[in-house]
């Protein structure tokens, strides 16, 4: 009996064009676009070497610590400040007249700075010779003061800036502004799986349909009709959400770390909720189906924005001002979880969000469980 009601459930679902569009290729398309629209989004954030001359005089060619410090900042690599070019001052002034440079170093013997206008790039420059200056006049303190300083390398080693330091990221993964929004795509696919979860409720309702009138004078208790059906809606909804993940990083190229087994955890977690979900508003309104599938788009789509799907701020704001909506939100619990395995070095945030959105999904079942248990129909 199990199979049968099983297998035909399923066949049900894949010729629902409509199921089957909502809860796969729709979610497919859009994160096409997502890539699409966010392709150079990071790159465009990427630093680009500022371009600058600096006039090659007696006066710079006799300040060795100048012409360590400049030749450090432009040396290749991926922390380079300057492209510099070495010219006369009148050539200098050429290059910042036609904008080939956003301004030139020049000493006499002071430095001093030449540019045509104000801007990032400009403070920049200006940022890096105050901070040349003030290490210059500290370490001429120092030298006076003590002037075994000159032979120890503490002069050369500062006009160097050697660095002592490394910077250790204490997430897991790189920073990366676009990756909220496809963690949030997943979560709204994973509650279009409402959609199944309200159709195997309507199955068994038979004021709603001639099938479900069928149904409900079949020599099997519809409880455990709807158990077999929702079963085969989340095998559906779970391998639909699998595709979509194989999509999004074989195909678009999106991270999620290296914690497969708990990415599988959430979506199968994040299925049943949107099933569940789904179940529980088919079994409370008491309307036709248009009805109740216009209820489930605006709730899921007001959920997915406040997850940060549309705009990523979104998230944080809630979370800050109205914390306990974060917390009931589906959508924002398996967007953050995907966030948590990404970023984190702990689980402990995860496996809140696991339980929530298990806690969510045993509520959703218990309604629709004493909701839909002692409908009776006096006449089919």
């Amino acid at each position: 009996m199990f199979k049968h009601i099983f297998i035909s459930n399923i066949k049900c679902i894949l010729r629902n064009k409509q199921l089957v569009f909502w809860t796969l290729m729709f979610p497919i398309v859009l994160a096409t676009l997502f890539k699409v629209a966010f392709s150079n989004l990071s790159s465009a954030e990427a630093f680009n070497p500022i371009n600058i001359a600096v006039v090659d005089n007696q006066d710079y060619e006799k300040n060795q610590g100048f012409k360590a410090a400049i030749e450090q900042v432009s040396k290749s690599g991926s922390d380079k400040l300057f492209n510099v070019t070495f010219t006369e001052e009148k050539k200098a002034e050429e290059l910042l007249k036609n904008s080939k440079i956003d301004g030139y170093i020049y000493l006499n013997p002071d430095i001093n700075l030449a540019v045509k206008a104000s801007g990032l790039n400009q403070t920049i420059i200006k940022t890096f010779l105050d901070n040349y200056k003030e290490s210059e006049s500290t370490l001429s303190t120092i030298a006076k003061t003590d002037p075994k300083a000159m032979s120890s390398g503490l002069i050369k080693d500062a006009f160097s800036y050697k660095e002592y330091t490394k910077e250790i990221s204490p997430s897991r993964g790189k920073p990366d502004t676009t990756l909220n929004y496809f963690y949030s795509l997943i979560a709204m696919a994973c509650l279009y799986g409402s959609f199944l979860g309200l159709q195997k409720i309507a199955d068994i309702q038979a004021d709603l349909s001639k099938r479900a009138a069928r149904v409900n004078m079949a020599p099997v208790h519809k409880m455990k009709v709807f158990i077999y059906g929702f079963l085969a809606a989340f095998l559906i909804q779970f391998v639909d959400i699998l595709i979509l993940l194989a999509y999004l990083h074989f195909a678009l190229k999106v991270d999620f770390g290296n914690q497969l087994p708990y990415i599988l955890l959430l979506c199968f977690v994040g299925c049943a909720t949107g099933i569940s979900f789904g179940s529980m508003i088919s079994a409370l309104v008491k309307k036709g189906e248009g009805i109740k599938i216009a209820i489930l788009i605006a709730i899921t789509n007001i959920g997915a924005y406040l997850s940060g799907m549309m705009y990523a701020n979104v998230k944080y704001i809630v979370e800050k001002n109205i914390p306990i909506l974060a917390y009931i939100n589906p959508s924002a619990l398996i967007t953050d979880g995907f966030y948590t395995l990404y970023y984190y070095n702990t689980h402990e945030r995860f496996f809140i969000n696991v339980s929530i959105l298990i806690a969510l999904s045993v509520v959703f079942c218990l309604v629709t469980y004493f909701n839909i248990r002692r409908q009776k129909y006096a006449s089919l």
